[in-house]
């Protein structure tokens, strides 16, 4: 099964000027600015709602391969999908720190941007966007 998830030539800046609430949509653009500077990547769209920062190529020890991207978010309307942040233990000590969060399988959530450190979320998207990932080819 290929990775449907790929960059798309849709414009991060064009897609967040979409984003409702109004809150959401500033909570992405406040994303686009850190992620991009913590980076120093251009923001690329990755399926129809996905902003993705720097790619990898994997390789399942299955034999399938593809490609993602290192860190990134999803402006999600319940909260902000936080992608690339997870991946180690360190990491998951450092999110101790973080503020207000869920975690699922691949994500960190975030309903309310203002409540976070951003100093720790930029030290998790430096390490996240740094660290090897997983499978990585």
């Amino acid at each position: 099964m290929a990775n449907v998830t790929v960059p798309t030539a849709q414009s991060p800046a064009e897609f967040l000027a979409l984003v409702k609430p109004a809150k959401r949509k500033r909570d992405g653009e406040r994303l686009l600015a850190l992620m991009s500077e913590v980076t120093g990547a251009a923001a690329l769209m990755w399926g129809p709602s996905m902003i993705g920062f720097g790619t990898y190529a994997y390789q399942y020890p299955s034999g399938r391969k593809g490609e993602f991207f290192r860190v990134g978010f999803s402006p999600r309307k319940s909260a902000l999908s936080l992608y690339g942040l997870k991946d180690d233990e360190r990491a998951e000590a450092m999110l101790a720190d973080l503020g207000p969060h869920t975690t699922g399988a691949g994500c960190v959530y975030v309903k309310n941007l203002d409540a976070v450190d951003e100093a720790v979320l930029r030290a998790l998207v430096h390490r996240g966007f740094q660290r090897p990932k997983l499978h990585e080819a």
